[in-house]
């Protein structure tokens, strides 16, 4: 994998490792570091992995956009950092990989929505989830994109307005994280879910995230329109044929694919 200032990555097996590493900046978004992700996971997206994994070194998940990096811009180089920033939180969802944030510490601003960008989270107890801009001068307008299609409209404004954060727990209940864990047993959670995400044919999976993003926002008939067109698309692939058989058959599945 290739060598970045900000980050570190490494391929473990069928799992790329993004860790984002500006623990003295508590993993805050720059536009270098965002351009960093968006390398990082394109070139994932292009590897044999089947899994990849986001998280923080230090003590923070991510803090958010690094004022530092927003205060001098005007307005043109603020709107284009905050586009570069949305096509990397696209790209994590447009990768065929699936993609799991392991969350610790903070998680807040646009660190929130990286983690609500993800296919799937884990958090540790002891994380925090907050959109802030709602106490201060910045409204957190971007973040709160992913996060609404996260936890449902009541809870965003209450997260937004507010700007308070809430714990691991109520991330978990509201739908912002899959689970919420004990710190020491993160990295196991992590890797447990992930492969059970991963199991069965790469290509029906990678076929199956980027169908539920397709679908995800749009109303009930397109959304089964475009479900019921790949689906039945599908059904014609290897994995899909082997599955059927195996199945079937009552034997144990060999994917190619």
């Amino acid at each position: 994998m290739p060598d970045y200032e900000h980050l570190l990555v490494k391929q473990d097996g069928d799992t790329v490792r993004i860790t984002m590493n500006r623990p003295q900046r508590r993993n805050s978004l720059t536009e270098g570091h965002l351009r960093e992700l968006l390398d990082a996971f394109e070139s994932a997206g292009r590897s044999d992995a089947t899994g990849i994994v986001l998280a923080g070194e230090g003590k923070a998940f991510s803090s958010g956009h690094d004022f530092g990096d927003v205060a001098g811009r005007d307005l043109a180089g603020v709107r284009s950092l905050l586009r570069l920033c949305t096509t990397v939180m696209r790209t994590v969802q447009e990768v065929p990989q699936v993609v799991i944030a392991r969350v610790h510490a903070t998680a807040w601003a646009a660190g929130c929505q990286l983690v609500a960008s993800c296919d799937l989270a884990v958090a540790a107890r002891s994380a925090t989830f907050a959109l802030p801009g709602g106490k201060g001068g910045w409204f957190c307008h971007t973040p709160a994109v992913p996060v609404a299609r996260a936890i449902g409209r009541k809870r965003l404004m209450e997260l937004t307005l507010t700007g308070d954060p809430i714990d691991a727990e109520t991330a978990a209940e509201w739908g912002l994280v899959n689970h919420a864990v004990a710190d020491e047993e993160l990295d196991a959670r992590v890797d447990d879910l992930l492969a059970r995400a991963t199991r069965g044919s790469r290509l029906s999976k990678a076929v199956g995230k980027q169908t539920l993003y397709a679908q995800l926002d749009r109303p009930e008939a397109d959304a089964y329109a475009v479900a019921t067109e790949v689906m039945a698309s599908m059904s014609q692939s290897r994995g899909a044929r082997e599955g059927m058989a195996s199945f079937l058959e009552k034997r144990a599945p060999e994917w190619t694919d």
